[in-house]
């Protein structure tokens, strides 16, 4: 397949100079290196966040009695503290 992509000159060139020392084409080159990320990736594409929770989460929610514009000035510094 035929395909244009931008790279930066002087990756292109440190690859030409590959290229010619291997005695490979440049796009045999190129695909090797697409082929070594590729396999470098994880074998999993899903990322699962570390568990960070604080307290106990069967506590009642400290926030639930207060209204949406109430947190909101809470957050921001503009008013109500608990």
């Amino acid at each position: 397949m035929k395909t244009t992509i931008d790279i930066r000159d002087d990756l292109l060139a440190q690859a030409t100079r590959h290229a010619e020392r291997s005695g490979l084409p440049l796009s045999a080159v190129i695909e090797d290196g697409i082929r070594r990320v590729l396999s470098d990736r994880p074998s999993s594409d899903h990322y699962s966040p570390p568990d960070m929770s604080v307290g106990d989460p069967d506590d009642p929610d400290p926030l639930k009695s207060y209204s949406w514009p109430e947190l909101r000035d809470m957050i921001y510094g503009d008013g109500v503290t608990p």
